[in-house]
């Protein structure tokens, strides 16, 4: 007979893995940039059997034309489990992160970089995951990050946010 997988990772598991999929921008991104495809770091801590530490670091550059956006991100998070269907588990998860955006713009007809600065920001999420194995799990998820507003000292400030949908796979260790 079949052993059950739920729960099969103990508690006090480590998992590594990334997220692969398309990033939408909005705001002054999505003004300087164009959506793409990006790749995103995960690190999960198995705390207890209904919550999880989730940590997200991601780096990526989204270009329109002359213009760029350049989103750098570091956010941990309480991933909560909602329910467990055999081996499937929908979440959701909410937290709080260090964001170092920045955007090469159009201000006064010039090309111009605005600074990194380095700010906080809130992100949540939505997602579900399947653990084919003790090892091994495969999900989506739908991940919304919102960085706060970055002051510039000759030029408008930095605002906008950005989210991710996201085909995700963890190794358990």
């Amino acid at each position: 007979p079949m052993a059950s997988l739920v729960n099969a990772s103990p508690i006090g598991t480590h998992s590594a893995g990334v997220g692969l999929g398309q990033t939408f921008l909005s705001g002054d991104f999505g003004i300087n940039g164009s959506d793409s495809i990006t790749v995103d770091l995960y690190y999960k801590y198995k705390a207890s059997y209904s919550f999880d530490l989730l940590i997200n670091g991601h780096l990526s550059s989204h270009s329109l034309g002359e213009k760029e956006s350049t989103l750098v991100g570091v956010a941990a998070g309480i991933k909560a489990k909602l329910m467990e269907l055999d081996a499937f588990t929908p979440f959701l998860i909410g937290g709080l992160g260090f964001y170092l955006p920045s955007v090469t713009r159009v201000v006064n007809n010039n090309l111009i970089r605005s600074s990194s600065t380095l700010t906080f920001g809130t992100h949540i999420g939505v997602g579900g995951e399947l653990e084919l194995n003790e090892r091994v799990t495969v999900g989506t998820l739908l991940h919304f990050h919102n960085p706060f507003d970055v002051k510039q000292e000759l030029a408008p400030e930095v605002e906008g946010s950005y989210y991710k949908l996201l085909i995700t796979t963890l190794y358990s260790f």
